[in-house]
């Protein structure tokens, strides 16, 4: 279960440059290195050796990979990083249930509107993160109108957790024609 965490986005962009440039550094290192090896191994002097090189890239990429899946991702260096990349991930899991969300928002499902609280939460938080305001302007209107409809609700509008039983829920809902 993902929650929104409050972030300071000026830290967020420092840190996630920093990882950024650590992880570029290191596929350059290795890239450098796996296809310098696989020359000197297999190539032929003074010939066309392009597929040696372009195999230590890929194999760089892919040693750059697993690295950061496995020793780097739960660095503390990483942290930001990785918050940003789950936030991500689970608004497009939103995205891609979105004609559904819309449906069961219409209907006033309780799991559509409150996973559409969550969408527009997080939503908010990634454009403020990636200092992207401009595009958040354009959806401020729509963030404020459902947060009003749920208060005339009743409904909690405070949903900084994404509940997987709303996203299995909102599946079930028939989405609206066109």
């Amino acid at each position: 279960m993902f929650e929104i965490q409050q972030r300071t986005p000026e830290t967020y962009r420092q840190q996630t440059r920093r990882s950024t440039l650590t992880i570029a550094a290191i596929f350059v290192a290795l890239a450098m290195l796996l296809s310098s090896s696989a020359v000197l191994l297999f190539g032929t002097p003074g010939g066309d050796n392009f597929r040696w090189n372009l195999g230590g890239v890929i194999a760089a990429l892919m040693l750059t990979v697993a690295l950061v899946r496995v020793l780097l991702w739960p660095q503390p260096f990483m942290a930001a990083a990785v918050y940003g990349w789950r936030l991500k991930r689970s608004l497009m899991r939103i995205t891609n249930l979105m004609h559904h969300v819309k449906a069961g928002v219409a209907a006033r499902d309780p799991a559509a509107m409150q996973l559409l609280r969550f969408y527009h939460l997080g939503l908010t938080q990634m454009h403020q993160l990636d200092g992207n305001t401009s595009s958040l302007s354009e959806v401020v209107a729509e963030i404020n109108q459902h947060k009003e409809r749920m208060e005339e609700l009743g409904m909690d509008t405070d949903q900084p957790r994404l509940n997987p039983d709303w996203i299995d829920a909102v599946r079930k809902i028939t989405p609206l024609p066109g």
